[in-house]
């Protein structure tokens, strides 16, 4: 006997799929620790090395790495990048008219 599983569509957003609060703001540092974790891992940095450049202490790059997103606000993650050499661009631009919300994602150069 087979159970039917229920699938539903994603938003996009696991965060708002999973019904937490403030889920664009999470999906955004998300998508930026992810460029920040990139980085450390591209430059085959160890996390110490790591918490040299951005200035915190090894646990907290290990808790970054691993997504625990607790205590890093948006601002701090763009000053991470900015350690890292990278420039943070913040574009704000009309909504093209769809039956989807306006929308804020981070972009990838």
């Amino acid at each position: 006997m087979t159970k039917e599983i229920e699938v539903h569509s994603s938003s996009g957003n696991v965060f708002a799929d999973l019904g937490l609060p403030n889920a664009d703001e999470l999906l955004i540092k998300a998508q930026l620790v992810d460029q920040i974790s990139d980085l450390i891992s591209e430059r085959n940095l160890t996390q110490i090395e790591a918490a040299k450049i951005l200035g915190l202490d090894q646990p907290k790059v290990s808790a970054l790495m691993r997504g625990r997103l607790a205590g890093f606000s948006t601002e701090r993650l763009f000053r991470l990048l900015n350690a890292l050499g990278q420039d943070v661009e913040i574009r704000v631009v009309p909504t093209v008219i769809t039956e989807n919300q306006s929308q804020t994602r981070i972009i990838p150069a």
